[in-house]
């Protein structure tokens, strides 16, 4: 089954401003440890029981929370797997603090009916996507067209939101500094499809879901 070239639902880069993830659960994130929910002082205004916070409201709270350099600073950092803390997000989101280590990076992957958006709070994260809308169920492998791919630098400050079932990596290059992103998303994450690529053929490998993050 080919992928035709389409609008992605995905919002452009914002700057100044950073999954999915992308999800804590990453297969690079073998010597992470969770660590207990926090509430993030930059936390949006959205309380319990208000409207839906939209993909800006998001990036908003993302980008004010990525610029808490105490906060940023409080994450411990792992040399060889991600770590992260669980934030309070606005309006009942899923917000995450994740800390990436030179040489790691997601895989690829969605965050199924979830809206989110991410922002870089130190060093520089790269993001490979799908401009694309695939298939929501009943496939197992697809060969995308030409023209799909999209890429981006996300260095410190910067960061974008995105639409549901909306396809990337994520991952930072260095090979000698760590980064650190905020992540949030709504609603909470009900599951992360993964997928391996080979050239044009996405295939999907297995699918995660909340308890397999605790």
């Amino acid at each position: 089954m080919s992928v035709s070239p389409a609008v992605s639902s995905a919002s452009p880069a914002v700057s100044p401003s950073v999954p999915s993830p992308s999800s804590p659960s990453a297969s690079a994130a073998s010597a992470s440890v969770p660590s207990p929910a926090v509430s993030s002082p930059a936390a949006g205004s959205s309380a319990a029981g208000s409207s839906a916070p939209t993909q800006s409201e998001l990036l908003d709270f993302a980008r004010r929370t990525a610029a808490d350099a105490e906060l940023v600073a409080s994450l411990p950092l792992d040399p060889e797997g991600r770590t992260w803390v669980r934030l309070e997000g606005p309006g009942g989101s899923e917000a995450w603090l994740i800390g990436w280590p030179p040489g790691t990076g997601t895989g690829w992957h969605d965050h199924a009916e979830s809206v989110g958006a991410f922002v870089t709070a130190a060093g520089e994260l790269k993001e490979y996507s799908l401009a694309a809308r695939l298939p929501t169920d009943g496939w197992q492998t697809l060969e995308l067209t030409e023209g799909v791919d999209r890429e981006r630098q996300l260095p410190s400050g910067t960061g974008r939101s995105f639409g549901r079932h909306h396809v990337h990596e994520v991952l930072n290059e260095s090979t000698e500094e760590h980064a650190v992103s905020v992540h949030a998303y709504y609603p909470p994450l009900p599951r992360i499809r993964r997928y391996s690529r080979t050239g044009r053929v996405l295939r999907l490998e297995h699918v995660e879901r909340p308890e397999d993050w605790q």
